[in-house]
């Protein structure tokens, strides 16, 4: 549960967002805590990508505001499949990628800046796979190529847009781990998901329907909510072997 005086990463008051004329986020206001994960919750379309793409700045609110903390400065990791998979890079330089907000992409990559990258492979397990093309890996090893570049780039608030929809259970939860071990190091974490049981995991909730924040707290307040409004098949994650 988090605790009345947990300072905020993020305030939204009043949030309204949408697309060409399309509404899709009405009126949000809410509170994100420092150096916590919460999870955004909600059915297929209730908002969810839309809620981060304004938090990461790629989108522009219509309505309302968002207070970020000065020193959290996003990076937003999208889902493996959004990325083409014939795209002709290495792991490798997919994660130096996380480095351009520091020093540009054309400019040569320092020792701190390799040392960095070496680090942020490690961590997700993928230094073997450092060598190999984007279009040779599994869902699950893009995914964590593509963690591990947001790593890099050492923001204090990380965005994530449902990081193991459609992962083999394995892989699911090296993920989950991993996000919670990136918590503990002191960084901001927000993931949109359908997965109750991932939820569960995390520290804080915000539960959106159709656009609507119908919820906000600790899991074990939240989640109750959640089991009984949305349809038993939007509080899991289909897993594909």
């Amino acid at each position: 549960m988090i605790h009345t005086q947990t300072p905020s990463a993020l305030r939204l008051s009043g949030l309204s967002a949408g697309y060409a004329g399309h509404p899709v986020l009405n009126s949000v206001t809410c509170a994100i805590p420092s150096d916590k994960v919460t999870a955004i919750i909600g059915a297929n379309g209730s908002g969810k990508s839309t809620l981060l793409a304004v938090l990461a700045g790629v989108l522009t609110p219509s309505a309302g505001t968002v207070q970020r903390a000065t020193d959290h400065q996003p990076a937003f990791v999208v889902q493996h499949t959004a990325v083409p998979a014939t795209l002709p890079i290495t792991v490798r330089q997919t994660v130096a990628m996380g480095r351009w907000a520091h020093r540009g992409p054309w400019r040569r990559l320092s020792r701190t800046d390799r040392d960095i990258i070496d680090t942020c492979l490690d961590r997700l397990g993928i230094t073997d796979l450092a060598p190999r093309r984007l279009d040779t890996l599994s869902g699950g090893q893009r995914q964590r190529a593509l963690l591990a570049q947001a790593l890099a780039q050492q923001a204090q608030l990380l965005l994530l847009d449902e990081p193991a929809a459609g992962l083999d259970t394995v892989t699911q939860q090296e993920i989950s781990r991993t996000i919670r071990e990136i918590s503990a190091d002191g960084v901001t974490v927000v993931q949109a998901t359908h997965d109750a049981e991932e939820a569960a995991r995390a520290d804080h909730c915000l539960y959106l329907s159709r656009g609507t924040l119908l919820a906000e707290g600790a899991p074990d307040d939240v989640l109750p909510r959640y089991r009984s409004l949305a349809p038993r098949s939007d509080q899991q994650i289909v897993v594909r072997t």
